[in-house]
């Protein structure tokens, strides 16, 4: 086959898996990628390991690595070619998180005051709704005006159905901002001329609050606002098990990966040990 039918064909088996947009987008991208590099030659598990090969030479991150071989292993079961499948990279526990983009309260705070200075009040609110319950960013798109009038969002993702319950304030602003907007039901965020509004959009309207809000561009981000929640919420009920099926997470492990503290945290939790003269 083509180049062209692969991608088309292997699409189409990724929309049957009920993979998210996002997901279908960036394996497409991969895809398409290791065909061009592939070339004329022949599919064989030397070609493949070949490929990892050159990956590892071009300096990528370990997670970015096994985020490509996630990919193309896919593509190998779609082509029917489970022997030329790679082993992902083993990675190491991390321990501590980049201090230089984790996004604090005070700054998020900062980013609502800026958007509300510049007359940008859909995305002051995009903001709260993501960092007042922990939604991901694809999942906006849930928050309709009957999930808001019931005080719940249902939102059906990867063949599970969790529930998110959505603070009364919060409730309160939403249906005021769709009643203003004129939106008598369905989805609340859309764009000028009535579509979803996408991941790519959302992410470019939070990064022109940076200069106002005085926040480093490298913290802003919609999932930052997913990782802020989830250290928030935390703290506050200090319940691993119930975060993890808040955010949707099938392992906890992944949800361990959120609360993850920086090195300075650590730092300080050493020194009140009193273990130094």
């Amino acid at each position: 086959m083509q180049t062209a039918e692969v991608l088309k064909g292997f699409e189409q088996y990724l929309v049957c898996e009920e993979r998210e947009k996002a997901t279908v987008e960036k394996y497409l991208r991969e895809a398409e990628g290791f065909l061009l590099w592939l070339g004329k030659r022949k599919l064989t598990k030397e070609e493949s390991v070949a490929w990892k090969e050159m990956l590892a030479g071009k300096r990528y991150t370990p997670v970015t690595v096994n985020g490509k071989l996630a990919a193309i292993n896919k593509l190998f079961l779609f082509l029917k070619k489970p022997e030329c499948r790679l082993k992902y990279l083993k990675l190491q526990r991390r321990l501590f998180r980049n201090g230089e983009r984790e996004l604090k309260k005070d700054e998020y705070l900062r980013l609502l005051e800026a958007a509300q200075r510049l007359g940008r009040e859909r995305t002051a609110l995009l903001m709260e709704s993501i960092c007042a319950t922990g939604i991901r960013v694809s999942e906006v798109k849930y928050l309709t005006v009957e999930a808001v009038r019931a005080g719940c969002v249902e939102i059906a993702l990867k063949g599970k159905i969790r529930t998110i319950l959505i603070p009364g304030k919060l409730c309160r602003k939403l249906l005021k901002y769709a009643k203003k907007q004129k939106t008598a039901s369905g989805e609340i965020f859309l764009t000028r001329s009535g579509k979803s509004m996408s991941r790519r959009q959302i992410w470019a309207e939070m990064k022109t609050l940076c200069h106002e809000a005085k926040v480093p561009a490298s913290k802003v981000f919609p999932h930052n606002l997913r990782h802020l929640f989830a250290r928030t919420f935390y703290k506050a009920c200090r319940d691993v098990a119930r975060l993890a099926d808040v955010l949707g997470h099938s392992s906890m492990e992944t949800t361990r990966i959120y609360l993850i503290s920086t090195g300075a945290e650590y730092t300080r939790q050493l020194e009140r040990l009193g273990l130094l003269c």
